[in-house]
């Protein structure tokens, strides 16, 4: 295979991507982010035809144009919202990325953040260390999770995924998706999201993030789930109306919240740090060594199947 020169783009840590079998088989560049492009000179620019990418700024046509000979973008990760599907197709760039490796992972984390802000884990936590205690006996009670009404906004592979963990907690399953799904008969469908959370005690959100999806979640939404609802996100932070959410968390309109995700990370907004009804997560849900390792894995063979034989193992759907 004749040595082609590819840009690893992102903070990589070692299990995530393995740089010496890269170097073994291409010419390898490398930066930390996006603006790091500022750094590298033109005729390695003009060199560059694969990308493997693993960051959440906006990678658009004015940034891939910088790339004459680019016919590849390996993401690392499920979601490529960040990467301008459109603006690849004008300029024939293929996108992979790296799906189904870490629905196990992503869904584990949804189900530690129901529980988490269900039965108040974190608080449990702090009253042994403080010693409330030893001082002040049992800590307040806390919710009920088994058999609960659970509302899924999203149902494709990790939206499927936590629907069945839901299931060993004798949960009822409703679900919003674009399409009925074919599953259980006795998960619930409807085409309206905001008929889901009125009919449902918990909102689990696994929707795509990206253009389509940006600040689905709306005021509607709390509203309809009420005071004594449970929000989970483990999808983008960009589906919700973040500050609507800040605002009923803060006012005690829902129960509380477990989040992975949020709008400009990692600079999160500090309203939610302020709040005792948030259990929170460093956008880590993905983050397991095995699967972190596979995503690497994926991302790598995209582009060594792509130079050997044109087709790479994972196309993002709008380019199948």
């Amino acid at each position: 295979m004749k040595k082609r020169t590819i840009l690893l783009i992102g903070k990589y840590k070692k299990v995530e991507s393995d740089i010496s079998r890269y170097k073994r088989n291409f010419f390898v560049l490398a930066i930390d982010n996006l603006l790091g492009i500022k750094s590298l000179k033109k005729h390695d620019l003009e060199k560059i035809e694969a990308i493997a990418f693993k960051g959440h700024t906006n990678f658009n046509f004015p940034i891939m144009k910088k790339f004459p000979s680019l016919k590849i973008i390996s993401n690392f990760g499920v979601g490529y919202d960040t990467i301008n599907v459109e603006d690849a197709k004008k300029l024939n760039i293929l996108i992979t990325f790296t799906p189904d490796i870490l629905n196990d992972d992503v869904a584990d984390m949804a189900i530690a953040l129901y529980l988490g802000i269900s039965r108040k884990l974190l608080d449990g936590y702090d009253w042994i260390k403080s010693g409330k205690w030893k001082s002040l006996g049992e800590m307040p009670l806390n919710r009920k999770v088994s058999g609960s009404k659970c509302g899924i906004l999203g149902l494709g592979r990790i939206g499927f995924e936590i629907a069945k963990r839901l299931e060993s907690f004798k949960t009822e399953i409703h679900y919003y998706s674009r399409t009925k799904k074919n599953v259980s008969s006795n998960w619930v469908y409807y085409e309206n999201p905001v008929e889901l959370c009125k009919n449902v005690d918990n909102l689990f959100i696994a929707l795509k993030g990206g253009a389509a999806t940006k600040g689905f979640v709306s005021k509607n939404f709390l509203k309809a789930l009420g005071r004594n609802g449970i929000l989970i996100n483990i999808s983008r932070g960009s589906v919700i109306d973040e500050n609507s959410l800040l605002d009923v968390l803060e006012k005690k309109k829902i129960y509380g919240a477990g989040l992975d995700v949020f709008l400009e990370e990692p600079n999160i907004n500090q309203r939610y740090l302020k709040l005792d009804n948030v259990f929170i997560q460093p956008h880590q849900a993905s983050a397991t060594i095995k699967t972190r390792q596979a995503m690497g894995d994926l991302q790598y063979q995209n582009i060594a199947s792509y130079f050997e034989n044109g087709k790479p193992l994972t196309v993002i759907p709008e380019m199948k």
